[in-house]
């Protein structure tokens, strides 16, 4: 387009088209075009053809859990998606998090906080170039990509919501030293929202089941009682 940026293309998963129609007319004005689709199938259908920036999922619709489609998503595609839910639903958006979500909105919301919430989750995405080796965090079979915002395991890319991703960094640049959930809601408080603060526990959790062998023993992030999380690196790991 002449004269402006190219627009940031989202996706909506919402079956009230008289809301989608007034989100996208608002986001519009910010410089993202809004794709809608108002059924978990068509939505779903949509996700995975990719060229999405971030998907808006509503978890009420009429053919369909949005859960369910959130888990499909996750399971293909690091695309960020922001879960629309009820107000008084904490534990359907514990389970949204749990399940690869990078953050939710109650309804009736506020478009100009939905398109805050939008642009600090492409901001925790945005990677402007190629990792050069200070970039690259190396602990034995974990490495984690900090330019790419990718993690892998024995070379095989483990699913992390951007939250996720950016707790692991936290942890594991401060590694072998104990961080207590204070300290690490601080630290990652430049784009945190309310979601993450209120569900760290969720997101080690998550984050456990991706990089550790045995989630329900873990050896790489520990908890340590009344004191926080350590990362533990052995002597024989680089960093």
């Amino acid at each position: 387009m002449t004269g402006r940026a190219a627009a940031i293309r989202l996706l909506m998963i919402e079956d009230d088209r008289a809301l989608a129609e007034m989100v996208a007319t608002y986001l519009d004005k910010a410089g993202m075009t809004l794709d809608h689709r108002e059924s978990a199938e068509a939505g779903l259908a949509a996700a995975l053809r990719g060229g999405y920036d971030a998907v808006v999922l509503d978890l009420m619709l009429p053919d369909g859990d949005g859960l369910t489609v959130c888990r499909e998503i996750r399971a293909r595609s690091d695309v960020p998606i922001l879960m629309l839910t009820a107000r008084g639903e904490e534990a359907d958006r514990i389970v949204g998090l749990e399940i690869g979500a990078d953050d939710y909105l109650p309804k009736p919301f506020n478009p100009r906080e939905l398109l805050a919430r939008l642009r600090a989750i492409l901001r925790r995405r945005a990677s402007e170039s190629p990792a050069s080796p200070e970039e690259m965090l190396r602990f034995g079979r974990l490495v984690i990509d900090r330019a790419a915002r990718r993690a892998l395991v024995d070379g095989e890319e483990r699913a992390l919501t951007g939250h996720q991703f950016d707790l692991l960094c936290v942890l594991a640049e401060s590694a072998g030293r104990v961080l207590s959930r204070e300290q690490l809601m601080d630290r990652v408080r430049g784009e945190a929202l309310e979601a993450f603060d209120r569900s760290i526990d969720v997101h080690v959790s998550r984050i456990r089941a991706a990089i550790e062998d045995d989630p329900k023993n873990p050896r790489r992030i520990v908890t340590l009682r009344g004191a926080g999380y350590l990362f533990v690196r052995r002597q024989d790991e680089a960093s």
